[in-house]
């Protein structure tokens, strides 16, 4: 007799796990129908549910019933029969001419349609371009192919699945296969206290909220006109800061839309009415391509002087100079030119140039590790291990979280300054060496936003820790403090490492007709402000 500790049904206890947990936490969160589907799925038969939880984690809709094969579930028919009672699947459903097509194998579509083929031998993408045209009404599978020994099970409750997994997980990024990677161990995540005060909606209102902006996300995606998406957006409003950010940055990519469309007047008002980051910026371009240089001047002028982050501040820096000039305005002091220490070099054509230039560089007692942004970042991530992983309000509220949810939000540091200045206070006192080994040796491959496991491994590790000093940690974690989503990118490329002497450079490398980047000469001028050794190596091919 089927049994749910059976190890062939890991996939339907994962589910049930995350129903419990559902009716735990959730349940005020629930409408009528998901909380009956809660209780009722529970008194289904094993194989009923087990058939459910399969078609559920399975692409599409439609299925044939010849090609649902699970030896654990036995006999497909009869376990289908009390989810089509329940109206959770349907046998009739009316398929479009694509939907059958991508059920059809190519020879059945040539023999149930073949009096409106043309001669000749056609690829099966061909025959459904030509039979598409002659056929634009919904029909069974029956009707469709009549002479077909066949059987169509179709899931009728996938928005409701979808709504639980969303109520869950708080995005509808991640699926119900997290449950089976970490199961496996694949994926292990670190294991933070759930509150009652700890899940990502507050509301019903908030998952009706989220599910509305991503069906309008969706509906610009397929193709649907700005000024119809804006329509069926409505007056929307939020008072969740995630689901107010989602908003935002809708209404920014609905803008950049028009701009690159070229309605400019259009994409101004959008533009304004975003409080998205980068907003401003694009603000002033459309400006300057309007002619209206003296307001985009203006614009320029705020944005520096309260910059959203040092992107905004550059390109606003950028924007102030050509506006000025085109004005015939004085123009305005400019910082200090970075001065690169430059290193050239014509090394034999290699498949990668960082690779190239390290395998030069490197010395019996100075290795060269290709890093690029994992390294500082990784360090970081052990030293401040407990404060990213506090336990917030918000922050966690399912056990498969590779970090908070809130990492990216602008209150994320002041959120938690307390404990970041708890673990940054250990480079002052000198027990952040001791802290860091600690960390890597009991978290060691747990998931993490800022640790590479397989690029920090104990031997780079202590080479970093013996190379690296206290201050240029401290600078260099409160630089990514400052803005975690801009500035954890853009970090030289390489590293080279002195144990024996503790000292270090890092490299940044150009192949050849490579230029700097705008966050790696934000980076580059950072570190030559704290005096922080940074080479910028230019690379020719030797033939």
């Amino acid at each position: 007799m089927l049994s749910l500790d059976a190890p062939e049904l890991y996939y339907l206890a994962n589910f049930r796990k995350a129903l419990d947990w559902l009716d735990t936490h959730h349940r005020d969160l629930m409408d009528d129908v998901e909380r009956a589907f809660v209780l009722d799925f529970s008194q289904l038969p094993l194989p009923s549910q087990a058939l459910l939880v399969r078609l559920v984690m399975r692409k599409g809709v439609h299925f044939r019933v010849s090609k649902l094969r699970y030896a654990e579930i036995g006999e497909i028919p009869s376990a289908a029969a009390p989810l089509l009672e329940l109206g959770w699947l349907i046998d009739c459903a009316a398929l479009d001419f694509d939907e059958l097509g991508a059920l059809l194998l190519k020879d059945e579509l040539a023999a149930h349609f073949a009096s409106g083929l043309p001669g000749g031998s056609l690829k099966k993408s061909e025959l459904l371009e030509h039979l598409r045209q002659l056929h634009l009404e919904s029909r069974s599978l029956a009707d469709w192919c009549p002479h077909l020994d066949e059987r169509l099970l179709s899931l009728a409750i996938g928005p409701l699945c979808d709504r639980l997994r969303l109520m869950f997980f708080g995005n509808l990024a991640q699926d119900w296969s997290e449950f089976v990677l970490a199961d496996l161990g694949i994926f292990r995540y670190e294991q933070v206290p759930i509150t009652p005060g700890s899940r990502g909606f507050r509301n019903r209102q908030d998952v009706d909220d989220y599910l509305h902006l991503r069906a309008c996300r969706d509906a610009f995606e397929a193709g649907m006109a700005v000024t119809e998406v804006l329509q069926q957006l409505g007056d929307f409003a939020s008072d969740s800061a995630h689901i107010g950010e989602r908003h935002q940055r809708l209404l920014l990519q609905l803008a950049q839309h028009l701009e690159r469309a070229g309605e400019l007047e259009s994409a101004l008002t959008l533009y304004r009415d975003t409080r998205a980051v980068g907003s401003r910026q694009r603000q002033i371009r459309v400006l300057e391509r309007l002619g209206q240089d003296a307001e985009a001047l203006v614009l320029a002028e705020q944005v520096l002087n309260v910059p959203h982050n040092a992107e905004e501040a550059q390109l606003a820096e950028r924007a102030r100079t050509r506006l000025r000039k085109r004005l015939g305005l004085a123009p305005a002091a400019k910082a200090a030119k970075l001065i690169e220490d430059r290193l050239d070099l014509r090394l034999p054509r290699a498949a990668s140039v960082e690779l190239a230039v390290a395998m030069h560089l490197a010395e019996p007692d100075a290795p060269v590790h290709y890093v690029e942004n994992t390294l500082i970042c990784g360090l970081f991530g052990l030293l401040c291990w407990e404060a990213i992983f506090a336990p917030l309000p918000g922050a966690f509220f399912h056990p498969f979280h590779t970090g908070p949810v809130d990492l990216h939000r602008a209150d994320f540091h002041t959120r938690r300054s307390e404990l970041f200045a708890a673990c940054l206070a250990r480079l002052e006192d000198g027990s952040y060496v001791e802290n860091i080994r600690r960390t890597h040796s009991d978290k060691f491959g747990i998931q993490s936003p800022f640790v590479f496991w397989e690029l920090l491994d104990a031997e780079r590790l202590e080479q970093a820790l013996a190379c690296l000093p206290p201050a240029h940690l401290a600078a260099w974690f409160r630089r990514l403090l400052a803005d975690i989503r801009e500035n954890r990118a853009g970090m030289p490329d390489l590293i080279q490492l002195w144990p024996s002497e503790a000292r270090y450079r890092m490299i940044e490398v150009k192949g050849p007709g490579d230029r700097l980047q705008d966050n790696q000469k934000r980076w580059l001028a950072f570190c030559a402000e704290h005096d922080m050794p940074v080479s910028v190596c230019y690379v020719e091919w030797a033939e």
